[in-house]
């Protein structure tokens, strides 16, 4: 069986899109419930951008689990935690972050319409935690780098 590797370049792609995703999200402003309500195509591109940032992280915490855990997450939720346990990410994090799969699960599958209060008041918490995602995994990337140049 071939050893699977962390591909850096990989992740890079996928930090540098979360990045972009971030600050797309960050210009929209002002940012509240009855502006979503009133304006779908505002609506959309939030809700778009949202799921966005959650799927690249889980791709790219998926790609780490494999290559350094030989292992698949369970769920969505389970590659951040796997992605601790490969020690990209701090549990804090992990804990902080993971609420952003619930309501990326709520967005795409409409299980219950969506609130927008409650879509609003997680942009600013999306945008803290997923740049202090991108903090954690590009010092990850590095230290591997380092270390296998050793």
């Amino acid at each position: 069986m071939t050893e699977r590797r962390m591909d850096a370049e990989v992740v890079r792609n996928k930090l540098d899109a979360i990045g972009r995703a971030r600050a797309t999200l960050a210009r929209i402003d002002p940012l509240d419930a009855s502006r979503l309500e009133e304006d779908g195509v505002i609506a959309a591109a939030v809700e778009r951008l949202l799921c966005r940032m959650v799927d690249l992280a889980v791709e790219t915490n998926t790609h780490l689990s494999g290559a350094l855990l030989n292992r698949a997450p369970s769920d969505y939720r389970n590659s951040f935690e796997l992605a601790h346990e490969a020690g990209a990410l701090t549990k804090e994090l992990v804990e902080r972050i993971k609420p952003s799969v619930g309501l990326r699960n709520t967005i795409v599958h409409e299980y219950i319409k969506v609130d927008y209060s409650i879509v609003a008041a997680a942009v600013p918490l999306a945008l803290e935690t997923y740049s202090e995602y991108q903090r954690q995994l590009a010092r990850f990337v590095l230290d591997q780098a380092k270390a296998s140049a050793r």
